[in-house]
């Protein structure tokens, strides 16, 4: 087995979504940074909260530490990105133990929310806003 082939066995990849964001996610196996479109995840999310968020499958499992996360995301805004990379690491922590499975399940992390933006309509001004009426 060649070396390239070696690496490529070790990396956990995974697909979270939520909204309009897709989140590509591969888990290798190092000293807990993740990764975001290239930037470091506090450099990339401003918000504390958000990245709370991205940390919390791996908090919730005990892994913070033993995996580096590399992470390519797109569409969305900040909340749904954040929202799709906790979707995919959950995923790849699936991928690394099956254990994992039941409190990650408990928690909603392996849940893919489905809300999304509703369709605007012809004949409204958005999804549900209707011009103005007058009767005469």
């Amino acid at each position: 087995m060649t070396a390239k082939a070696k690496v490529k066995l070790e990396a956990f990849p995974a697909t979270g979504r939520r909204k309009c964001a897709v989140a590509r996610v591969r888990l290798l196996p190092g000293k807990g940074k993740i990764e975001v479109n290239g930037k470091d995840l506090d450099n990339y999310f401003g918000r504390q909260v958000l990245r709370t968020i991205v940390r919390q499958p791996l908090k919730m499992t005990e892994n913070e530490g033993k995996y580096d996360v590399i992470v390519n995301v797109d569409g969305g805004g900040t909340t749904g990105q954040a929202g799709a990379i906790r979707h995919g690491i959950a995923r790849a922590l699936l991928e690394v133990n099956g254990e994992f499975r039941a409190a990650l399940k408990k928690a909603g992390f392996l849940t893919r929310d489905p809300r999304m933006k509703e369709r605007r309509k012809y004949g409204l001004k958005k999804a549900r806003k209707a011009p103005q009426f007058s009767k005469r």
